[in-house]
């Protein structure tokens, strides 16, 4: 029998034995929502309570949280979830004042001893710089017969769901048999906690206590202060909030918002207020596509998106401005497609003159739609005759400046330097992170780029160091080293007076992984009279732009 169907085998087994289930293999189903106002569930805060800002006072974190002029916060210490279980298992809220109004309150988190030591235990399978690459991680584990979750503590992991492998036992008899089965990567992350984070409200001079809440106001608006990490921000958000539990011990504060809104907080910090017209309407359609699309990334922590770039940047109504909320209203409810389902939508600020194919960047099923198109508002390139996977017409392709969408922006050519020590530096802190075995090499003697792809992306990079060879596929070029912005670069030794390799330049275009819409193309390209919809076109063949409908798939998945 191959390695594939024992663990499957035993996948299954183990989920039947300790779950009482008969099969596994979760696929993410098809799902169409009427288009109607559609309520997002964001992230605004995710990890509460990390990051010490009072070591003396043990507060770990803060929040303030007030209302608009002339309204009110109204803090239900009951929330919808749990009026659902009182409800079912016929219980009765435990606090006296089960809700409160104020105008103000402060979240902060303490540290609370434990009487007795707790056992934190995850299996983690995989960890990647992105979540694309993490999703088609999980799907491969599923296809094994192994119950998964994809997680973000710092990277984006997948673990061995937690509520399936429940036990020290069955978590250790996974482990093993993935290791008899030649899976050596996973491993057992385990902490003994003598202590764990508590919530303190501070209200009216009162001091409470609770880890979940709910937090409305009359207006839906409501302003949140944050100091994490000696970094002070404000922004006003519309919708409500929910402070809840997540997946990493600590807490998340959850932004209720309707998705027009959502839009508000979006579209002016992705594309900029000041873009052309055409260029704004782009990117309100793509932003509103790519919301609904991947409102699946954070089910681990029970909410939908973030609010940084590994969703969108979202920072509440503060920063809505006449131009960009035009757009939202113009394309309200319109959607970009394929064959029916919302396109991946991915956009990023620089390509440098040429689109990647997702597959370029991440694992997983390729996007037909996400393919590499010259940069340009005339063909300047015959990439089916001269592909860049050629090193020497890559490096061509890269001296070339001019006649392209981003000609004249910062990053869509760029030359960076690095010495051996400090890639040492950078390599040492990545390796550190992924538990990797060579992590105690003392040097790096070599780097070589061994596989690109027909876009010229770094498919394979080797680095050669004392204690052997480590290679890096893809986006973990641009997690283990400082300079690479983007992974359509080249590298070029210097060397020190003794003739020893000294470091490397790298010389490179665009900014972010180059996959769909250029931020700064559409601009060139509304300037030039082009429509949102031939702009979206251009960047993503074959879609389609549509009102938002019940006969929409979302997300097909594994299926």
């Amino acid at each position: 029998m191959s390695h594939t169907k024992t663990l499957r085998r035993i996948g299954i087994l183990l989920i039947s034995c300790f779950v009482g289930i008969d099969t596994v293999g979760v696929i993410q189903k098809t799902s169409a929502i009427a288009a109607t106002e559609i309520d997002l569930q964001v992230g605004i805060v995710q990890r509460f309570g990390d990051e010490p800002i009072d070591e003396k006072d043990e507060i770990v974190s803060e929040i303030d949280i007030t209302s608009t002029a002339g309204d009110w916060l109204t803090i239900n210490w009951e929330t919808e979830r749990e009026k659902a279980e009182n409800k079912i298992f016929n219980n009765s809220h435990s606090e006296v004042n089960q809700v409160v109004k104020t105008q103000n309150m402060k979240l902060r988190i303490k540290q609370q001893t434990l009487t007795d030591p707790i056992l934190s235990e995850k299996i983690v399978l995989g960890s990647h710089a992105t979540f694309e690459t993490a999703e088609a991680d999980a799907i491969a584990w599923r296809n094994l017969g192994i119950q998964v979750e994809i997680v973000q503590p710092g990277r984006w992991e997948v673990w061995a769901k937690r509520d399936v492998y429940s036990t020290p036992l069955v978590r250790r008899w996974l482990l093993d048999s993935l290791k008899e089965n030649g899976y050596n990567t996973p491993y057992l992350a385990s902490e003994l906690l003598t202590e764990i984070p508590q919530v303190v409200l501070y209200i009216n001079g009162k001091e409470y206590f609770d880890n979940e809440l709910e937090i409305n106001t009359t207006k839906n608006l409501v302003r949140v202060h944050t100091v994490s990490n000696k970094k002070e921000a404000t922004y006003l958000y519309g919708g409500s909030l929910r402070l809840q539990p997540n997946a990493y011990g600590n807490f998340s504060l959850v932004n209720e918002v309707p998705l027009e809104t959502y839009l508000r907080g979006v579209v002016p910090y992705e594309i900029g207020a000041n873009a052309p017209a055409n260029a704004i309407s782009a990117q309100t359609i793509i932003a509103r596509t790519y919301a609904l699309r991947n409102v699946r990334r954070f089910e681990a922590d029970d909410y939908e998106l973030c609010a940084t770039v590994h969703c969108q940047v979202y920072k509440g109504i503060s920063g809505a401005t006449p131009r960009t909320d035009k757009a939202i209203a113009k394309t309200k409810g319109l959607v970009l497609t394929y064959n029916n389902e919302l396109t991946d939508a991915l956009y990023s600020s620089t390509t440098g003159g040429i689109t990647a194919s997702f597959s370029d960047v991440w694992e997983g099923e390729e996007r037909p739609y996400l393919r590499p198109v010259i940069d340009a508002p005339k063909q300047l390139w015959d990439i089916s005759r001269y592909p860049l996977k050629n090193e020497a017409s890559l490096r061509y392709f890269l001296n070339k400046s001019q006649g392209f969408n981003e000609t004249g922006r910062r990053v869509f050519r760029w030359k960076r330097s690095r010495t051996i020590a400090d890639l040492n530096k950078d390599f040492r802190r990545y390796l550190t992170k992924n538990y990797h075995p060579l992590v105690d090499f003392t040097t790096i003697t070599n780097l070589e780029v061994i596989k690109r792809s027909a876009s010229g992306r770094i498919l394979t990079l080797l680095v050669e160091t004392d204690l052997g060879i480590v290679k890096l596929h893809k986006n973990e070029v641009r997690s283990a080293f400082e300079p690479p912005i983007s992974t359509l670069f080249y590298l070029e030794p210097f060397y020190n007076d003794e003739n020893q390799l000294d470091g490397y330049f790298f010389i490179g275009g665009g900014f972010g992984h180059g996959v769909g819409l250029s931020q700064y193309g559409s601009y060139n390209l509304a300037r030039l009279g082009w429509s949102p919809t031939k702009i979206l076109a251009f960047y993503y063949p074959g879609t389609r732009v549509q009102p938002l409908n019940d006969s929409i798939i979302f997300y097909r998945g594994n299926q």
